[in-house]
């Protein structure tokens, strides 16, 4: 049986793992097996931060909703309640852009809410 030879493969797949940990700090992109060893775990925190972005945008977006409704004498809940029974979908990222760039017509989305909120005043 012949022997197998790596060399060219093992290369590469050294080379790789030091391509992916260039911008790391120390021996983290220098040594081989430090470098896998990190990479393996950035790739972790990746995925698993991709999803966590999800919710960090929307905890920035019912802050930003809740810091513009306040001024008109209404929380955050009471007034996603309010758009709720007034039939009104818009969704979080809708809102906190109103928020920021459209004052007025959340202005008018607020006074919906309060028509038809669950308290009605």
């Amino acid at each position: 049986m012949a022997r197998i030879k790596r060399s060219v493969h093992a290369k590469k797949k050294r080379r790789e793992i030091l391509e992916a940990a260039k911008g790391y700090t120390g021996s983290r992109r220098k040594r081989r097996r430090v470098a896998k060893e990190q990479v393996m775990h950035s790739g972790m925190y990746a995925y698993r931060d991709r999803r966590d972005r999800k919710a960090q945008f929307r905890r920035l977006w019912i802050t930003r909703i809740n810091a513009a409704v306040r001024p008109h004498g209404l929380s955050y809940s009471r007034f996603v309640s309010g758009l709720h029974a007034a039939g009104i979908e818009v969704d979080r990222k809708i809102l906190a852009d109103l928020a920021v760039r459209d004052p007025e017509a959340l202005a008018q989305l607020v006074e919906t809410a309060k028509a038809s909120g669950p308290t009605g005043s």
